[in-house]
């Protein structure tokens, strides 16, 4: 079966000398890992290796043969061009960060046409807008709302927030945030993306990316933290 679909590119990994083997999120079949010959040769029909960087939004035409094995591209073309994400070293940090989590959180991902809008919409906004200094810590919120762990705000006006129970609480336990993070954190899930960027300070931002990295850890058993946390780190110091 020939699909034609959009795409996101999640990951490149280099095979050998000249290929590449390429995992995207794409809205027809979900995840889907392609095999890329000659990447890296300089022939007219090779492959333009810029396609394949982190996050990059293709439309792609494949044969689809639903075997779990990796598929090989027809034909692929940049379906929107980002303007600053790679030029803009915070956004293209960003970017790094959010390629490894989609990466880890969508291993396996099904069709979800309603998840990759909202991936796609994400990105596009973190490249048309100037301030975007808490775009990290909204999408990972927001992505708990497709893997299954948003945190139940029902009891929001309660003391502390239970990070295995998901849930606030007014009875203090080990898996408890303090009360201070425990507020940062209810102000975060106030926030949309076009809210006051400047509303935390830098040690907030560290506090909170701090709270949902141990967030997704408690909860997500595949999770391993990111590489590039820690540039991230830096980069919002």
């Amino acid at each position: 079966m020939v699909i034609q679909t959009k795409a996101i590119v999640l990951q490149a990994v280099k095979y050998q000398d000249k290929s590449l083997i390429v995992r995207c999120l794409t809205k027809e079949v979900g995840v889907q890992s392609f095999f890329v010959r000659n990447a890296f040769s300089k022939g007219k029909n090779a492959a333009k290796i810029a396609y394949f960087q982190p996050l990059m939004l293709l439309d792609i035409n494949f044969t689809f043969k639903n075997k779990g094995g990796m598929e090989y591209f027809k034909e692929v073309k940049v379906d929107q061009v980002y303007q600053s994400l790679y030029y803009d070293f915070s956004k293209n940090s960003i970017a790094i960060f959010v390629s490894e989590m989609l990466s880890m959180i969508v291993s396996e991902q099904e069709r979800d046409e309603q998840f990759y809008d909202f991936i796609e919409a994400a990105l596009l906004w973190l490249d048309t807008h100037e301030e975007t200094a808490n775009f990290h810590l909204l999408l990972l919120v927001e992505l708990t709302k497709y893997i299954g762990f948003y945190p139940d705000s029902s009891a929001i006006a309660c003391h502390y927030f239970d990070l295995l129970e998901g849930c606030f609480t007014n009875v203090h336990s080990s898996s408890c945030l303090d009360g201070e993070e425990t507020f940062l954190l209810k102000r975060l899930l106030e926030l949309g993306f076009d809210s006051d960027q400047k509303i935390f300070s830098s040690r907030d931002r560290k506090t909170l990316l701090a709270i949902l990295m141990k967030y997704y850890e408690a909860h997500f058993t595949a999770f391993k933290k990111p590489k590039s946390l820690e540039v991230l780190k830096e980069v919002f110091s």
